[in-house]
């Protein structure tokens, strides 16, 4: 038994001390087995002297085990004791052993009586006896594991495959700050269920209870796929039972590894607006993806640094980065390679104004799939500036989407916006322009080209949410612009996930929408903000509608007939398509570009 890296010699001492414990005990109950077998299936008058044979056979049976147990495993010195890999080591020396004894038995016969069926009932016996020593001291282990000591108790809300995991690792992690007291389910088929040694003891309306039995102060809401109207409605039921509410990250971010303390942490605004689960096509993605030439315009933006990572993970042939703005293009490459010396090839420092740049940039890498993410996205500065949304918006799509025709791109995305339904803003008739420009290449030119359409997206760069938490750092006023204004919100990584299925299974000339789920009302994301903040000093002030903003946004257009796809988080809608000539022909000198934008967006 070898010193495991980074153990001390003491603590290898003390392992294998216990491993030969463990064997000897081992041994003694094979021993034991043996002459408790033997004596059971003696019968009345048989002479005295067989029995020296079964000593023999004893200590055969010791000298197997001690041979085929330690080859199977069964004394690992990290293994622990009880757990299934080492009861399925025991299992497979113990039939060794017993199917030995067995051939031994057949062959002594011949000259000795010993009773056929001694092997299989010393191997039972012997067997049953070490699985029962083994959970006694694991039981004994699990109820001293689960005494608070100097750890923090914590109940943990939700039996089922979580649940399960995190107490079993938190009891089995001396660096764990906590340690699990009691679980809690809405399940009534769960009540009185136990793991590992720790009780399910009721329900939701149980908390305050059992936090007064239990001494715990915080429940662990072990749900990773709980939709965020069940978080919100099992935080105010924890903080009404004077206990703090901790949750475990969403399933989305749990994959290929699992729920440890480490893990636990305070609820924030995404935890209560979105934890979808979302599957996604893998090998339709990595079909589109693997190997391919990729490139990503505004590629340092919120949507495009995190699409950018995502398709990372598909290992492209290249993934070329492209965006004006010179430290984005910095940040994301220390994100993607660890370094900002700025010297990779596939980094594109271009304005998707200029289309000579464009297509210096896409004639030298002959992208295969392009991901149009660069845009103005401000709706009160568009409105005051309508020209910079045209140039753009509206211009900078024509030449992205002209560059990637010349090269033949085989795949075009552009990301579009639900203010593009039914546009009563700049910013929506701009990027209803875009979409229609992308059907509009769709007829025109091979390969596919689609737009995705979604709404805000928590955490990007400008959206609502930091624009809260900043005025309520400063002590408030919290601005809203209206009590009943809603908006629909989706998880950046959720977003991105989504539009690379939208790649893989969008047709031609579509516009893929995402089903961003319920629209969630401002005023609640801005007094949850505030809850969270634990201030309650902080006002909300409201400040009117601007120009061009809706009180709810829509996903389709009234003209739109949306359709189902082979994904059931994504709808399809058909835009009128739009020629370029309409954007190239427009007179230079027209008075509003606003005026352009909103006949161009609105004619059929």
């Amino acid at each position: 038994m070898a010193v495991a890296p980074g153990e001390s010699q003491g603590r290898y001492r003390t392992r294998l001390a216990s491993a030969l414990a463990w064997v000897s005990v081992d041994s003694v109950i094979w021993f034991a087995a043996v002459i408790v077998a033997s004596e059971m299936r003696w019968e009345v008058g048989k002479p005295l002297v067989v029995q020296s044979t079964t000593i023999y056979i004893a200590i055969a049976a010791v000298l197997g085990h001690l041979v085929m147990a330690p080859l199977a495993g069964a004394y690992h010195s990290l293994r622990q004791r009880g757990s299934f890999d080492e009861v399925r080591a025991l299992a497979i020396s113990s039939m060794v052993v017993t199917l030995g004894m067995g051939v031994w038995v057949l062959w002594v016969r011949r000259w000795m009586v010993v009773p056929l069926s001694l092997p299989l009932v010393a191997g039972l016996t012997a067997y049953s006896l070490m699985l029962a020593g083994r959970f006694v001291v694991r039981s004994v282990r699990q109820v001293r594991a689960t005494r608070p000591g100097d750890k923090t108790p914590i109940i943990i809300f939700g039996a089922g495959n979580a649940g399960r995991l995190l107490v079993h690792n938190l009891l089995n992690d001396p660096r764990s700050q906590y340690v699990p007291v009691a679980l809690l389910d809405d399940d009534r088929s769960k009540r009185r269920l136990s793991m590992y040694g720790v009780q399910v003891r009721g329900a939701r309306a149980d908390i305050e209870k059992v936090g007064t039995k239990t001494g715990a102060q915080h429940v662990v809401i072990a749900i990773p796929s709980a939709p965020g109207s069940v978080v919100s409605e099992l935080r105010t039921a924890v903080e009404r039972a004077g206990l703090t509410a901790l949750v475990v990250p969403p399933l989305s971010r749990l994959v290929g590894r699992s729920l440890t303390g480490g893990d636990i942490r305070g609820i924030d605004l995404e935890d209560l607006l979105g934890r979808k689960a979302i599957r996604l096509d893998q090998a339709a993605i990595a079909e589109q993806l693997n190997r391919k030439v990729v490139l990503v315009t505004g590629a340092g933006g919120s949507i495009g640094s995190e699409l950018c990572r995502q398709i990372a993970r598909f290992h492209p042939a290249e993934l070329v980065l492209l965006d004006r703005d010179e430290s984005a293009l910095h940040a994301v490459s220390i994100d993607l390679v660890g370094n900002g010396l700025l010297e990779q090839r596939n980094l594109a420092l271009a304005d998707i104004r200029d289309l000579t740049a464009l297509r210096a940039i896409f004639i030298e890498h002959c992208p295969e799939v392009v991901f149009h993410a660069a845009a103005l996205k401000h709706l009160p500065l568009l409105e005051a500036y309508p020209e910079e949304a045209w140039k753009s918006n509206v211009l900078g799509t024509l030449n992205v989407l002209t560059a990637a025709a010349e090269v033949g791109v085989a795949t075009f995305v552009n990301i579009s916006t639900d203010k593009a339904a039914e546009p009563t803003s700049v910013l929506g008739t701009s990027k209803r322009i875009a979409e229609r420009l992308t059907a509009g290449f769709a007829e025109k030119y091979p390969g596919r080209y689609l737009s995705v359409r979604f709404g805000n997206v928590l955490g990007s760069r400008g959206s609502v949410i930091p624009a809260f938490q900043a005025q309520i750092l400063r002590g408030g006023p919290v601005t809203v612009t209206h009590p009943e204004v809603s908006r629909y919100f989706m998880l950046i990584p959720e977003a991105c996930q989504l539009v690379m299925e939208a790649a893989a299974i969008g047709q031609d000339g579509e516009v893929m929408v995402l089903d961003m789920g319920d629209p969630v009302n401002i005023l609640d994301v801005a007094k949850t903000l505030i809850s969270l903040s634990g201030r309650k000093d902080v006002e909300i002030e409201f400040t009117g509608l601007r120009q061009g903003e809706k009180l709810a946004e829509a996903l389709f257009d009234s003209s739109d007939g949306s359709r189902t796809t082979a994904h059931p988080l994504l709808s399809a809608v058909d835009v009128p398509p739009l020629g370029a000539s309409h954007i190239l022909g427009a007179p230079a000198g027209a008075d509003s570009a606003a005026t352009l934008m909103h006949a161009l967006a609105t004619d059929q």
